[in-house]
């Protein structure tokens, strides 16, 4: 397993914004999505966003449950992916985490979160 961090996490109030980022030195963007998965306390994981190249471009794609205020983006200089996360609300509280997809190799790459804590 190739370990990518996470970091960003944090605790805010209801309609607060966070930022996560998830460092990836080598990873191979060129075939591989990345997603961000999360995991409240007692519940089971959940993906949340994807980012996927498709040729020149990004496909992204979002859970219904953040949809319009999450946006997953790519820096094009760096091996990193972000979440930004807004308006957020206390049931986004959980542990987030970054990970390959889209072939099984890339699911090798794994990283172990950063926590967000939404009060209200």
């Amino acid at each position: 397993q190739v370990q990518l961090v996470e970091s960003g996490g944090g605790s805010v109030q209801a309609g607060g914004s966070l930022r996560l980022s998830c460092t990836a030195p080598g990873f191979p963007f060129n075939r591989c999505g990345m997603a961000w998965y999360r995991q409240a306390a007692g519940n089971q994981r959940e993906w949340v966003s994807s980012i996927r190249p498709a040729g020149s471009v990004y496909y992204v794609d979002y859970a219904d449950s953040v949809k319009d205020r999450f946006t997953i983006s790519k820096d094009k200089d760096k091996d990193t992916v972000y979440l930004q996360m807004n308006s957020l609300k206390p049931e986004d509280t959980a542990m987030y985490s970054c990970g390959g997809n889209t072939y099984p190799d890339c699911e090798n790459y794994r990283g172990q979160g950063t926590q967000v804590t939404v009060s209200s």
